[in-house]
C-alpha cells in the first residue's frame, strides 16, 4: 500500500468508509510514516514479526518428513546454525535447504552436519546468532573499545560484526548512543558526526556507506571522553520521580491571559539578557524550597574544561548575589 500516492490513498476513503471495500494492505515500511493518517485510521494494524527458532524448526522438520527427504537427517548444531542462518525468514531458510539437500545428494550424504553447513553455503552462513550471547559479546566490545580510546580495536569489531552479518543500521544506532552516551559534551563533533555517518549509510547503502559508519567508530575511539551528562540525565531522572510534584514558581508562569497577570504570573521574572553578562545573578529557576541539585559535572576533558570554567564563574556570581 506504501506503493500509493497520497492522492490515490485519499481515494479509497469514501469507499471503505461506507463498507463497499474491505481494504487489507501490505507494507514493509511503517505504516505511520507511509500510509495516510485517515486511510490509517479506519484500519487495523498488523505487524508480522519474524519467525522463531521453534517455528524454523518446524519447517525444517516439515522438509524432512516429505517423501523425498525421508533419508536426510540433520544433526543438533547444524540445525542452530541453519535457523541462525535464515535469521528469522522461512524463505531464506527453505532455499538454504534446498541447497544443502542437492548438495548432499549429490556427494550421497545422508545426515547433515555444521561441518557439512559450513563448506556449502560458506559466507552465507551468519558467525552468531543476532540474539545469542556473543551477539551481544561483541556489541559490548565494541562499545567499550570505543569508551576506552582504542581505535583499531574498536574498527576490529565493528568489522567483526559486520563479516557476522549484523545489520549496518543496528550498529549506526549504537555508534549514535555512544556519541552520547560516552562522549557527550566533551566533544560536540562526535554527535554530529555520528549522526551524518547514519545518514550516510542510509544514502549510500553497503557496501559504500560502511566505511562512514567506520570512520565514525574511529573518530568516537578518538575523541574525548565524557559521562557527565549521561550520570546527570540519570541522577535527575530519579530527583524528579521523588519530587514530581512541586509547582512551578509564580514568576516563572506563562501569562498569556489578563487572568493570568492579575494573579501575578511572571510578575517577578529577571529577564536573563537585560542583566549583566545575560545572567540573573541569584535567581532561582526551581521549586519554592527546592534546592537546585548539582548533579552535571563537567569532566576535566575537551569542551567540557569550558564549560565547567562557565558553570563555576557563574555560581561565583550566585554567591556574590546571595551575599549583597
Amino acid at each position: 500500500v506504501h506503493r500509493f500516492n497520497k492522492a490515490q490513498q485519499d481515494a479509497f476513503l469514501p469507499y471503505v468508509e461506507s463498507g463497499l471495500l474491505t481494504f487489507i494492505g501490505a507494507t514493509t515500511e511503517n505504516p505511520s510514516f507511509e500510509v495516510n493518517p485517515a486511510l490509517l485510521s479506519r484500519a487495523q494494524v498488523y505487524v508480522l514479526q519474524s519467525l522463531s527458532s521453534d517455528d524454523l524448526k518446524k519447517l525444517i522438520a516439515k522438509v524432512l518428513a516429505l517423501p523425498e527427504y525421508q533419508e536426510f537427517t540433520i544433526e543438533a548444531d547444524a540445525q542452530e546454525l541453519l535457523v541462525n542462518t535464515a535469521d528469522g525468514d522461512a524463505r531464506r531458510l527453505l532455499n538454504l535447504l534446498e541447497q544443502l539437500l542437492r548438495a548432499a545428494d549429490t556427494r550421497r550424504l545422508k545426515t547433515l552436519t555444521a561441518e557439512f553447513l559450513a563448506d556449502s553455503l560458506g559466507a552465507q552462513i551468519r558467525r552468531f546468532d543476532k540474539g545469542g550471547e556473543s551477539f551481544y559479546n561483541q556489541i559490548s566490545a565494541l562499545h567499550k573499545s570505543v569508551r576506552g580510546s582504542h581505535p583499531n580495536a574498536a574498527l576490529y569489531w565493528f568489522c567483526r560484526m559486520l563479516d557476522g552479518g549484523t545489520d549496518p543500521r543496528y550498529l549506526a544506532r549504537r555508534i549514535v548512543r555512544m556519541a552520547w552516551e560516552d562522549i557527550g559534551l566533551a566533544d560536540p563533533r562526535a554527535l554530529t558526526i555520528a549522526n551524518d555517518a547514519a545518514a550516510t549509510y542510509e544514502r549510500l547503502g553497503s557496501p559504500e556507506g560502511e566505511l562512514a559508519l567506520a570512520q565514525a567508530v574511529l573518530y568516537l575511539a578518538a575523541a574525548a571522553k565524557s559521562n557527565a551528562g549521561y550520570n546527570a540525565y540519570n541522577q535527575m531522572r530519579r530527583f524528579v520521580k521523588e519530587n514530581a510534584s512541586d509547582e512551578v514558581p509564580v514568576h516563572l508562569r506563562n501569562a498569556p491571559t489578563k487572568l493570568m497577570k492579575e494573579l501575578g504570573y511572571g510578575r517577578e521574572y529577571r529577564y536573563a539578557h537585560d542583566e549583566p553578562n545575560a545572567y540573573a545573578a541569584g535567581e532561582s529557576y526551581m521549586p519554592d524550597g527546592l534546592d537546585e541539585p548539582d548533579f552535571y559535572q563537567p569532566v576535566p576533558r575537551g569542551l567540557e574544561i569550558k564549560i565547567g570554567e562557565k558553570l563555576r564563574w557563574l555560581k561565583s556570581l550566585d554567591e556574590d548575589a546571595l551575599d549583597d
